[in-house]
């Protein structure tokens, strides 16, 4: 009987063929793109799962209000927060500083450059990676141990055994000798923290100058609660923590009228999870990925896999009538209902398990360009997880019953009786495929509208003026293993009578994501008079506003000729001196860090980071024990190829043994918003896909529509309808579904993407002309897939039609 069902199975599947063909293309096509976004999806939720007791691992960070009583967030920390933590609240477990930095690394005369993070002792017993040799609680006790994963020992120790061997770290520009104390096993992909080797805290440059001030932030702490402990009752109580050591902070708060934070006070200290670090976009500077994007993203898939089971459902139940004679001659012969319902939805398993087939050859062909597409790391690997194959047949058995379950029930209510004397009367189209083909549309037309807004927002990001101009400069990052003020030095001399070098100077801070994959910033909180005063503080060097085509408004720029330029001398940008209430600022001093600066000069304001947030007023100086990480070469445009090979080849006298990592700005600047890239790519992507697949649907309800009118068109034709008439008649209710999807997708996607854009401080106004734009793409689409089967029918012979009549 099973070889019976399957047999007559695959002679409906071929002698409907067409429209076979179509919901395999559209099954196939969507359970690829399903398992791709799903196994994408599931990666970034998965995020410091791995940890043991993860759910008592959490991340401080500091609250409290802007001037405006908008949210101020921060999770950079005093040196003695850590070590106060666990001494004044037992319930701690345990607790680690954490700097994100990167260091060079010496041995036998070969210099690598390696993410060095610097962390407290408890680290590797707060964390869960396995070390491979070595002890945990004792693998960081002193201040010479290292600690490093398996692929830094590969690289550098190859087949010899790393414990005891000694390592040079050039740590605040001096050469210091570590030893290995244990090896790591290589961080997981879906950590939040990274690191390619670890040492002491102590080891920071400024950590004996400042282990003791309360006021000078700049790392981030972890905390490790015991079991039982209520994250919230020890949130609250930390806040007699807070009175204790930021008493000035908060007083000076109150007096300058700040509003009070969301807990009701200046501020406050919270535990946030370990499991909500990643999806973090405001304390990780735009490090993590909003949880909006990964939700986005499965209901991208979803959009596409209900596409393609509406044009299955729809197909199906268009097709009903063909099958009617088949379903009354069974039930005649004594089939039971149950019995016919299950032969009709096995012919849908079928076809859905050869798309599903389909589909993961598809999914597996195209995942080398997905990742590259979308910056992902998935493997096959990720695939055959047990979890993931269990929630993927879960989902493929969901599938098949859904699409097929209705139309399998609504074929077998037909009545044998009615159907056999040929009495049967199908109902006209009603609101089920109605619905079904305006969901396809307003499910088209909204990513079309996401896609055109997003594309529009990052051309607005990439061509706002920034205040600078990033065209024809090259930015080159030191590392770790040279003095930057030193090489900055050599390769002015080494490019002085180069033609194609127009400047050359160095900062603190790169513009853009460099090739080098770091980002730093420092700034200072003050009060100047009785106004509180935040400024980023920026590290430069001389000419850097002629390399950076910043323009000077007041004062004079930096020069060598200025002794104190180096010392206590700064320029500051328009929005410093507004915030200082100063009309005429030059002269005049600040203090921000128990150090006197007088402004020598104003220059215009400028975007030092990505215009996601607003620009900070800028305090830029030359400070000799700030350090320069960037050197910025202005060149000529006539030749920008050939003045990037005369800088790497200078660059190789400088630094003969490190690789040259140079980029152009605004290639820098562009990576800034890879994120939103990503976002459209996947919007226009999903659109097109969503087009193509409900134009599929369309074209074949449209055949069966027509196929079932054929007698209606012919004596249409022969009482004298014209072509055009006839092709009216046949598209004009398909276009009325299109424009009713139009008018239900647009103000759901200016909700939406007027959601998206209050993520940003500079964004574009959402013009009317988009929704136009959208809907007439829509209509014009629908009409072309609808008229190709309208006009064959209305310049069909009308005897063909009549002739069995």
């Amino acid at each position: 009987m099973l070889r019976n069902y399957l047999k007559i199975a695959f002679r409906t599947l071929w002698k409907n063929r067409t429209h076979t063909l179509i919901n395999i293309v559209g099954l196939s096509v969507a359970f690829g793109t399903c398992v791709l976004i799903f196994l994408t999806a599931t990666f970034e939720l998965s995020y410091d799962k791995f940890h043991t007791n993860s759910d008592r691992i959490f991340r401080l960070y500091f609250l409290s209000s802007n001037r405006d009583g908008s949210p101020d967030r921060s999770s950079s920390m005093p040196y003695p927060i850590a070590p106060a933590l666990k001494a004044e609240f037992p319930e701690i477990e345990g607790a680690t500083r954490w700097f994100n930095r990167t260091a060079g690394i010496r041995r036998n005369n070969q210099t690598y450059n390696k993410n060095v993070r610097v962390a407290d002792a408890d680290f590797l017993q707060l964390f869960t990676f396995p070390l491979r040799k070595g002890n945990p609680k004792t693998a960081m006790n002193s201040l010479s141990d290292i600690v490093i994963s398996e692929s830094m020992a590969k690289d550098i120790f190859g087949a010899q055994d790393p414990i005891g061997q000694s390592l040079q770290l050039r740590v605040d520009d001096n050469w210091q000798t570590f030893n290995v104390t244990a090896v790591a096993s290589d961080v997981p992909k879906n950590s939040s923290l990274d690191f390619d080797a670890l040492i002491r805290s102590e080891n920071a440059g400024d950590y004996a100058e400042n282990k003791g001030r309360w006021d000078h932030s700049n790392h981030d702490v972890y905390v490790k609660l015991k079991p039982g402990t209520d994250p919230q009752t020890l949130q609250r109580r930390s806040q007699a923590l807070m009175n204790k050591y930021f008493a000035t902070d908060i007083k000076q708060r109150q007096e300058q009228g700040f509003p009070k934070n969301e807990q009701g006070f200046q501020r406050s200290l919270m535990f946030q999870p370990l499991l909500n670090v990643h999806f973090d976009t405001e304390t990780t500077h735009g490090l993590g990925i909003s949880r909006t994007y990964v939700f986005t993203l499965l209901l991208v898939g979803l959009f596409v896999l209900a596409i393609a089971c509406i044009n299955f459902i729809n197909l199906t139940i268009a097709q009903s009538l063909s099958r009617a004679r088949e379903v009354g001659v069974r039930k005649s012969l004594g089939a039971q209902r149950a019995q016919l319902f299950g032969q009709i939805w096995g012919e849908t398993l079928l076809l859905c398990f050869i798309a599903f087939i389909i589909g993961l050859g598809l999914a597996y062909s195209a995942l080398p360009t997905f990742n590259r597409m979308f910056q992902s790391q998935l493997t096959i690997t990720d695939f055959l997880q047990p979890t993931v194959l269990a929630v993927t047949s879960l989902g493929f058995l969901l599938i098949t019953l859904i699409a097929g379950g209705y139309p399998s029930w609504y074929v077998t209510r037909f009545n044998a009786v009615e159907v056999l004397k040929g009495t049967l009367k199908l109902s006209r189209p009603g609101l089920l495929r109605n619905s079904l083909i305006i969901t396809q549309f307003t499910i088209a037309c909204l990513l079309i509208v996401c896609t055109v807004i997003v594309r529009q927002q990052i051309t607005y990001l990439q061509q706002k003026p920034m205040g600078l101009d990033k065209e024809q400069v090259v930015s080159i990052p030191v590392g770790n293993e040279l003095n930057g003020v030193e090489a900055l030095r050599v390769l002015r001399n080494r490019l002085s009578n180069q033609p194609t070098i127009v400047a050359i100077s160095g900062s603190g801070v790169n513009i853009g994501a460099g090739l080098d994959g770091t980002s730093n910033r420092m700034m200072y909180g003050f009060t100047y008079g009785k106004r509180d005063v935040t400024c980023d503080w920026l590290r430069i060097d001389t000419h850097y506003l002629k390399t950076m085509g910043i323009r000077l408004l007041q004062g004079r720029d930096f020069s060598s000729s200025f002794s104190t330029d180096s010392s206590t001398s700064i320029l500051i940008t328009q929005s410093m001196a507004k915030q200082l209430g100063e009309a005429n600022p030059v002269g005049k001093f600040i203090k921000p860090d128990q150090k006197q600066f007088q402004i020598v000069g104003v220059v215009a304001d400028f975007n030092l980071y990505s215009l996601h947030q607003e620009a900070k007023p800028i305090t830029l100086q030359m400070q000799t024990n700030d350090p320069i990480r960037y050197i910025l070469v202005r060149v000529s445009p006539q030749n920008l190829t050939g003045a990037m090979d005369i800088i790497k080849t200078a660059w190789k006298t400088v630094a003969p043994k490190q690789e040259f990592i140079g980029s152009f700005l605004d290639e820098n600047t562009e990576r800034w918003y890879k994120r939103e890239q990503r976002l459209a790519t996947i919007f226009s992507t999903a659109a097109g896909i969503a087009i193509v697949l409900s134009c599929m649907g369309l074209f074949a309800i449209a055949l069966l529509t027509i196929q079932q009118r054929t007698k209606e068109i012919g004596v249409r034709k022969v009482l004298g309808a014209s072509v055009v008439s006839i092709v009216g008649l046949l598209s004009k209710d398909f276009l009325k579904l299109v424009m009713a999807a139009i008018i239900i997708a647009s103000p759901v996607a200016w909700y939406v993407m007027d959601k998206w854009l209050a993520d940003f401080a500079y964004k574009i106004d959402i013009e009317w002309w988009v929704f136009a734009a959208a809907g007439s793409v829509s209509v014009a689409i629908a009409l072309l897939t609808v008229s190709f089967q309208s006009v064959k029918a209305a310049l069909m012979n009308p005897v063909k039609s009549l002739r069995s009549e």
